[in-house]
This record gives C-alpha cells, structure tokens and sequence, in this order.
C-alpha cells in the first residue's frame, strides 16, 4: 500500500499512534503535517521522518480551538497542498468516579476528542468535496464500544465519534470521501497507568486473548489500510484493533 503524492494531517501525532501512524503514512510515501498541541514532541517526530527520508511538517494546535484549526488547515495546505488524509488521533483522559466528575473535567475531554474531531472534519471536508477524494480516519476506543469504569467522560466521547463517523461517511460518499474510525486497544500512553499498575494491568489483560499489550507499529498499518486505495469500497466502519478485547 503506498501513498505517493497524498497530503495527510495526522493529530496528536506528537508521540504514541499518532507518531507511529505519520511515520508510517512518510515511509509510504505522504507528505505529512504532524500536529500537536506539544511543540516539542511534534518537531521531534517531523524531524525524525525528514531524517529518515520522508517529507513533514510539525503544527502547534489546540484542536479544541476552532480558530486555531481553521488557520492549521489553512497553513497546511500553504506548505503542503491539498489534505487527501485526515487522522483525528489527538485526546487527553481526566479519570474521575463519575459523582467526583468535575463540569471541567468532563467538558474538556469532550472538547477535545469530539468537538476537535469535528473541527478538523469540517475544515478539511469541502476541499476534499471539491477535488471529489478523501480519507478521513476518525480514532475511537474500546472504552467507547463497551464503556469503561472512571472515564465517562472518555467512553461518551469515544462513543460519539463512532457515531459521527458514520453520519460523516452517509453524507461524504457521494464525494468519493471514506469515513472510518479506528478503535485501538491499550497502545498509547494515555493507558500507562492501565499497563503498569499493579491494581489494574492483570485483570486487563485476562480480557485480552491475545494475552499481551499493543504496540502503536502494530496499530498503523490499519490506518495505512483505511488511507491508501485499497480501502476504497469501505466506510462508516469501525475496525477494532485491540487483540480481541471488544469480541462480542
């Protein structure tokens, strides 16, 4: 699979998945803006790829912030050109007991997985309506599929996206436009806490049959997948890549 002459936004792609994912995208041969909120770990990656032979360009952006967004997009498209891939990859956890769940906490978790995804949606869509091409990949979560304790917040924004992506594909197929979402297990360092603890790491794992943890390289090549032509004829699908946690 090879994305020769793409432009692809990856967000949050500062460290974990989203690094692992712009990396890949520039080894198969896209220009890639790395973006995160983190200045540092975005030049980091950008550097990293360049070094390696591949083309990218790191953004500061608060996906958040609908005006900081409008004017990434639009200076992507200034350095790069037109946007063929969009990964809304960029998220935060405020963990809390739902009875102990600040407004605070709950609005900007929602703020930024949900209400950043959409903005990026909407900024990146009509060009790909005009040049009748796009691959939007949208990064939900098991947490989102089955719910999970101490994250509502979380889990409802997950959730949501999963939603959005579908709507999102309904009304962008006629524009030769995919839309599908990624539900990764633990691979990210948001799940730290899930992976080391001694209060919470085995009995996550005995949910898992594949029986050990992810790694991001292993969780990229379905963002290759759902980037390059040989996802042509699939949207408004969630793929889970998470050992098997979400079998039903």
């Amino acid at each position: 699979m090879h994305l020769h002459g793409k432009v692809a936004i990856v967000t949050g792609a500062g460290q974990g998945i989203g690094a692992a994912v712009a990396e890949a995208y520039a080894r198969a041969g896209a220009r890639v803006a790395v973006i995160d909120v983190n200045a540092a770990a975005a030049a980091r990656v950008a550097d990293g790829i360049r070094a390696a032979g591949g083309e990218a360009i790191s953004f500061v952006c608060d996906v958040s912030d609908h005006d900081q967004v409008i004017s990434t997009v639009a200076a992507v498209e200034a350095s790069l050109g037109g946007i063929d891939i969009l990964v809304n990859n960029a998220g935060i956890t405020r963990p809390a007991m739902l009875h102990k769940m600040s407004d605070e906490q709950w609005r900007i978790v929602l703020d930024v997985h949900l209400n950043g995804s959409f903005y990026f949606l909407k900024a990146v869509a009509k060009g790909m309506m005009e040049r009748k091409y796009g691959r939007i990949i949208n990064v939900t979560s098991s947490a989102g599929l089955l719910g999970t304790i101490g994250q509502i917040n979380y889990s409802a924004a997950k959730s949501a996206l999963a939603g959005m992506t579908k709507s999102a594909a309904k009304e962008l197929g006629r524009y030769g436009i995919t839309v599908n979402a990624i539900a990764p297990g633990a691979a990210t360092p948001m799940t730290e806490v899930i992976r080391t603890d001694e209060r919470f790491k085995d009995r996550y794992l005995e949910r898992i049959p594949l029986g050990r943890w992810a790694e991001p390289e292993e969780v990229a090549p379905a963002f290759l997948f759902f980037a390059s032509d040989s996802s042509s004829y699939v949207t408004g699908q969630v793929l889970a890549v998470d050992g098997g946690l979400t079998i039903h």
